[in-house]
């Protein structure tokens, strides 16, 4: 199982999650988020990144020329879309910085089914995604509330692997053993504060993802 931590905006908070073994550090481009960063603020924070440790963007709606820049100032590995993008969008947004990208689906139990969230992860497959991030709906925001959406609707067979996020913290991460997840992403779950994350909680959250994960990964031989 894989964790990224989301919604870094302190170069020490960084040193903690790396030291512990997160795969991935977010930072957000998101203005109105509380978590959000300038470019200035990520090239420094991305120094306290080592080797083998994905810096992921999160953007929302962002436009093609904004994203360029971004790529251009910031040295990130993998682009989140996290707003209304579409498929199509997303295609050729990653295509005009060269980066590899996954595309954040808010899931509503009022709306969505296991067969529409399947389609969904489909044609964002087809549009060269990497992974697919499942998160909570929410009428005004486009994540980071800290809820969790029903996990019933996370399909199995997936043509993309799945990153499990939205409200999840130490003591409910464990249950997430027997989804169909490739990864989990947390934030707030791991905050002393919006943008301020707690060393023990963070140190809780790796314990509890990786205590016996790998024990049970199974690797089929290469033909």
């Amino acid at each position: 199982m894989h964790v990224k931590f989301c919604g870094f905006t302190d170069v020490a908070d960084i040193h903690t999650a790396t030291q512990l073994g997160v795969d991935a550090v977010g930072l957000v481009f998101y203005p109105p988020s509380p978590r959000a960063v300038t470019m200035e603020q990520a090239k420094t924070l991305i120094t306290a990144v080592p080797a083998f440790v994905s810096v992921v963007a999160l953007v929302v709606n962002m436009s093609h020329e904004a994203l360029v820049e971004l790529a251009d100032n910031v040295a990130f590995d993998i682009i989140q879309f996290h707003g209304d993008e579409s498929p199509e969008q997303c295609q050729q947004l990653a295509n005009a910085v060269n980066k590899r990208w996954i595309k954040a689906l808010r899931i509503n139990a009022e709306q969505d089914t296991l067969a529409s969230v399947s389609a969904c992860i489909d044609s964002f497959a087809a549009a060269g995604a990497s992974s697919i991030l499942l998160d909570a709906y929410h009428q005004h925001k486009y994540g980071g509330t800290g809820a969790r959406f029903d996990w019933s609707l996370i399909p199995h067979n997936n043509s993309l692997p799945i990153v499990l996020a939205g409200g999840l913290d130490a003591q409910n991460v464990a249950a997430t053993t027997t989804l169909p997840i490739y990864a989990v992403d947390v934030s707030g779950g791991i905050e002393a504060a919006k943008g301020k994350k707690d060393a023990a909680k963070m140190r809780a959250f790796m314990k509890a993802v990786k205590r016996d994960r790998w024990q049970s990964v199974t690797v089929t031989d290469a033909i």
